[in-house]
């Protein structure tokens, strides 16, 4: 017996019912996009890996998927370099390419190769897959879409204040209750400053991230392993179990920052945009959390996560401010600010809250019956009138016995069934059934159309 295929760990497929419901996330964040004047690009599946290295810090670059050369890659390698069997050393020779690891690195990338073409600030949206050679688990795949949007080329924190608004929109919509969680980079580095660990930032930030994952002495014991003192991790405890409202938590980090000018720049800024968002009003709580770090390097400024309160889950949405990505690519100077949305841990969400609206999931609305060929000839015309309605519309196409017709009207959910048959042509009317509450009513095409655009029958 041929051993069954398979797909790679961390990867799904998705039939019908599934894409009705992707697709119905990719279209409401795509339109709440639009609405705040984001226009859509793409980027290629694979990158260079000169693009992609050093842009997600030593541990993203464990996991960038890298694409073996065409052709004769293991031409240009010796004997010396198989037998020594360093992977990272073959790597770089057997692979010039790799899979993109989020969308941000290849936006800058964009950026630096079309900034002639660009008006600044330019406010990009760009919904697609990437891939992460992660261990697969709950909420984490290996291959997953991210939904993103990015200002360059603007300083202005209403940037900010306006992605906060697009995140509190679109989880409106979906009717996920989330909390939304911002810190700044700035106020981490003056953490460090002032605890005397100013060079050990990376350190720092990478394990105070981990603290809800694994609690706060497990954290204590990673920044010992990195060398971090006691004393500063003593200085560090207060800091990071700070509670209270966001503005005494504001008042008291400004107080411990006094002496760090990047520190009280990075409160200045997170005050800016909490106050000026209570003025614009969300319908998601905001809340100022010390510990957030996101792990990547890039960012410089403000720091956004958001949870959703109803179920166990990983963060949804993820972004900040990094205000010189793009000098990695040769255009220093140029601020940029960007969201991303987690598309299959939102799908995963709505799920578990069937939160899906019913009509999203309905591909088809309208289904003729085949009774043979003289009926079909007359039904034809009408369903494609339906169509021209926007009525989403099929006819059987065998002619085969009528239960197993109406057992696919079943199987699809399809919520309307046309008859026609003899006295139905001479009357040149249709008989409409509505599967749900099992109601029958002979109608002319005009009516049929206007039923089912309504939904019921009357």
């Amino acid at each position: 017996m041929a051993q069954r295929p398979s797909i790679p760990k961390g990867t799904r497929d998705f039939g019908p019912v599934e894409m009705a419901k992707r697709n119905y996330i990719f279209d409401t964040i795509r339109q709440v996009y639009a609405l705040y004047g984001f226009q859509q690009i793409e980027t290629p599946a694979m990158e260079t890996l000169q693009t992609l290295m050093g842009k997600y810090g030593e541990e993203g670059d464990k996991l960038l998927f890298k694409v073996l050369n065409s052709g004769d890659y293991l031409g240009k390698v010796t004997d010396e370099e198989l037998l020594g069997r360093n992977s990272l050393k073959l790597a770089a020779r057997l692979c010039e390419k790799g899979l993109r690891y989020d969308l941000t690195v290849p936006f800058a990338r964009y950026v630096v190769m079309h900034r002639e073409e660009l008006q600044l600030p330019f406010k990009r949206y760009q919904i697609q897959p990437v891939w992460r050679a992660d261990r697969p688990q709950k909420g984490r795949y290996r291959e997953f879409f991210q939904c993103d949007a990015d200002v360059v080329g603007s300083d202005s924190l209403l940037n900010e204040v306006e992605l906060m608004q697009i995140v509190d929109t679109v989880f409106t919509r979906f009717g996920i209750r989330v909390l939304i969680k911002i810190n700044n980079r700035k106020i981490l580095t003056g953490i460090a400053e002032v605890i005397g660990e100013a060079d050990k930032i990376v350190d720092i930030t990478v394990a105070i991230d981990k603290l809800d994952k694994i609690g706060l002495d497990a954290v204590n014991e990673e920044l010992r392993a990195c060398g971090i003192s006691s004393e500063a991790i003593e200085k560090l405890q207060p800091i990071i179990s700070m509670q209270g409202s966001n503005e005494q938590k504001l008042h008291t980090i400004e107080q411990v920052l006094a002496q760090s000018a990047i520190g009280v720049k990075g409160v200045e800024e997170t005050r800016f945009i909490l106050q000026t968002l209570q003025t614009a009003g969300l319908r998601n709580d905001i809340e100022l959390d010390l510990t957030l770090a996101r792990g990547l390097n890039y960012y410089t400024g403000a720091i956004f996560e958001v949870k959703a309160l109803d179920t166990p889950m990983g963060s949804i949405t993820g972004g900040g401010r990094y205000d010189n990505l793009t000098g990695i690519f040769g255009m220093p100077g140029l601020s940029g600010v960007g969201i991303s949305f987690g598309a299959d841990r939102i799908y995963d969400v709505l799920n578990t809250l069937n939160l899906y609206p019913q009509e999203t999931l309905n591909a088809t609305q309208l289904l003729f019956i085949n009774f043979g060929q003289q009926e079909t000839n007359y039904c034809l015309p009408i369903l494609a009138e339906a169509r021209a309605q926007g009525i989403r519309t099929e006819i059987f196409p065998d002619a085969v016995k009528m239960k197993k017709q109406m057992s696919y009207a079943n199987a699809k959910h399809i919520p309307f069934v046309a008859l026609v048959g003899e006295n139905e042509m001479q009357e040149g009317k249709v008989m409409l059934k509505h599967m749900e509450s099992g109601t029958q009513q002979l109608v002319s095409p005009e009516e049929l159309i206007n039923i089912v655009k309504k939904g019921a029958i009357q």
